[in-house]
This record gives structure tokens, sequence and C-alpha cells, in this order.
């Protein structure tokens, strides 16, 4: 397993020890879902500015929001070989203003929405209330292993 980490941005600095624990989140995702480990996942820290514009562009959605994921594949779980499977764009401006929103620690925020984008990349979506349940339940079953609890 791969993960490319891209720091595109400079209003919000962060610790070394958050791109480690990045990897890990992305590791038991991988485990969780019985994806191949031999997979390569991109990640940009962006600012609301850049986010901004990939939103408008890519989804045509004219605001800032929090996490972009892009998928490579449909069904990533039929990939025999080492690839790419996709990238995820996080805004760190954005993540910082959610923790002190959500009342919760930077690192957490950002881990959540690595792994909220990571089951995205797997073809998961909250588009319904049932979808909704499912992903929430994936995505805090690996806070939790990982010892990342809401407060």
């Amino acid at each position: 397993m791969e993960v490319m980490i891209d720091n595109r941005q400079e209003i919000v600095v962060h610790e070394e020890k958050l791109e480690n624990l990045i990897r890990i989140a992305v590791d038991l995702c991988l485990e969780k879902e019985e994806v191949s480990k031999e997979v390569e996942v991109s990640i940009s820290f962006v600012d609301n500015e850049e986010i901004h514009r990939l939103n408008r562009d890519f989804r045509g959605v004219d605001r800032p929001t929090d996490v972009l994921s892009f998928p490579q594949y449909a069904n990533i779980k039929e990939i025999e070989e080492p690839t790419c499977i996709g990238d995820i764009v996080i805004s760190l401006e954005k993540a910082k203003e959610q923790a002190i929103e959500y009342e919760h620690s930077f690192e957490r925020e950002v881990l959540f929405l690595t792994v909220h984008s990571m089951f995205h990349l797997f073809g998961y979506d909250h588009d319904t209330e049932e979808n909704r349940k499912i992903m929430r339940k994936k995505e805090e079953d690996v806070l939790e292993e990982m010892g990342i609890l809401r407060k």
C-alpha cells in the first residue's frame, strides 16, 4: 500500500504524526473491506479556495466543502494488480473549522474525512438514510479501532 500525501496549502500547519495516522486509517479501511493492499491512494491537502474551485468544476456545487473523493474504479474488489484506486482532496482549512464547530480534535476531523473518502472510493455513498447508516457504521468502526473517539 502506498499513500502519497501532497500538501498544497500553507494556511494550516500539521504534524508528521497526522500523516502517519492517515496511513494507518487507509490501511485499516483496506483491511476491513478486504481490498488488496497492493494499491495506491493519493491524498492532497488544500485550502478552502482550492476545494471550492474543485467542487464547482467537478460537482457543479459553487461552495467550499471539506473533502472530495475521486474513485478510479466502479468495483474496487475486482482489481487484480497494483494500481491507484483514487484521489482524496481534503481542505485542512475546513477541517480545522469543523473540528472547532464539532468540538473535537483537528486530528479526529482529518481522520474522519480520510476514512469517509476511502469508503467513497470503495463505492459507498450516503445518498439515502439506509446507505448513510451503513457508511457511518463502517467509518466509526475504523475510527474506534484506531482509538479516535468523538470527544
